[in-house]
């Protein structure tokens, strides 16, 4: 019996070949904010994440995308519950995580790994390389004759060199404390690694031996990812599909190319003008998008959709009621009253989610031409 059905056992569930590996239900991860020196006085929330649905199957890769402070780190590290989550629910291959203690959790750890953003600060400067790759499989009882085996095999597989091993991680570039990183999380065979920004304290041309090797890791080991990003560019690069998050909200749910083709929220259409584009011809006939103002507070959200005080398209219903992810087309949803790129019939014919059921009183959105809506918080210009 594998861990991760072991565990399902222990815990209740119980796996299959159909059952997604990942599952967000609802799920929420909101910080206290303490009055003073009165430590048990809550005065606010902050809504890091705020009912996030979605689900991950095996050995694809999902894109989380989305501006500096939207949760896309606090999701990231709920779902591997390095936090505990405020509401909702973590399933992982069938099992409910949400609650389940440290002893449930221990034989699951071995299927759920997670890649950091800083390549330097994930890694202890007291610890040798091989120390550092071969700590998870010293805690989950591997012969240390065995361990040195794996960690020299998993130090080339990242490309890096057998007598590394004996090296402090000051001694290695970004981008090979970055291989290290990714060499420990390979470690235990996971089949989910998190990936949290893995590229984004690189330079452009490591970024670029990174991401090809984390593309022949996944092809090589099966492995399903979940790509943490702000660079939309290097997300389509890797993605299956791509989630939008804005201020603890998924905002948008496709297929990687169908997303950059045809996007249906406000706040993608901006995100995808921002992308830099290296041919000046193709500049002269852009029209960019910029997105006025600063994003609300998370700790006071405003009311309905949390994008419609910067949205050119927000009408009175935008302020009062939240909009719930829509299916337009097969994979692809969006959560706006008023989306982009789809027609009357389109929207007339909409489904609602699986993931983010309709909300009882709730209605479908509505058809508003391109360029229609009151509000100017969002202006568009040549550039």
């Amino acid at each position: 019996m594998s861990g991760a059905v072991a565990a399902s056992a222990a815990l209740g569930g119980e796996a299959t070949a159909t059952t997604p590996l990942l599952q967000a239900v609802h799920l929420k991860q909101h910080f206290p904010i303490k009055a003073g020196m009165i430590i048990d006085r809550t005065v606010a929330r902050v809504h890091a994440v705020d009912d996030v649905s979605f689900e991950l199957r095996e050995g694809e890769t999902l894109g989380l995308v989305g501006e500096s402070g939207c949760g896309k780190t606090t999701l990231s590290r709920t779902l591997m519950r390095l936090a505990d989550p405020t509401d909702g629910q973590i399933i992982f291959r069938g099992q409910d995580i949400t609650t389940a203690g440290r002893s449930a959790l221990k034989p699951l750890r071995k299927d759920m790994q997670m890649v950091f953003q800083d390549p330097f600060a994930s890694l202890n400067p007291r610890k040798r390389v091989g120390q550092i790759i071969a700590a998870p499989l010293a805690l989950h009882g591997v012969h240390a004759k065995e361990r040195h085996e794996r960690t020299t095999g998993l130090l080339e597989r990242v490309g890096l060199q057998k007598e590394h091993i004996n090296r402090f991680p000051h001694e290695f570039s970004g981008g090979q404390r970055q291989r290290i990183g990714i060499a420990r999380a390979l470690a235990l065979e996971p089949k989910l690694i998190v990936l949290d920004e893995p590229v984004s304290a690189l330079d452009v041309s490591i970024q670029a031996q990174i991401v090809n090797l984390l593309d022949d890791l996944q092809d090589s080991f099966g492995l399903t990812y979940l790509f943490v990003a702000h660079d939309l560019s290097v997300v389509r690069h890797v993605s299956d599909r791509i989630a939008v998050m804005y201020l603890g909200k998924v905002m948008e749910l496709s297929p990687a190319e169908e997303l950059y083709d045809k996007p249906i929220h406000p706040y993608t259409e901006a995100l995808l003008s921002a992308i830099p584009v290296p041919d000046p011809r193709e500049n002269r006939h852009r029209t960019r998008v910029v997105v006025g103002g600063e994003p609300p507070s998370p700790v006071d959200p405003p009311p309905g959709c949390v994008f419609h005080t910067r949205c050119p398209r927000a009408q009175e219903r935008c302020g009062i009621e939240v909009p719930q992810l829509t299916e337009y087309s097969s994979g692809h949803l969006g959560a706006c009253h008023y989306p982009l790129h789809v027609t009357g019939d389109e929207i007339a014919a909409s489904t609602r989610s699986e993931a983010s059921p309709l909300a009882a009183g709730s209605t479908r959105p509505e058809f508003l031409p391109a360029g229609a809506g009151r509000h100017e918080s969002l202006s568009h210009s040549s550039s």
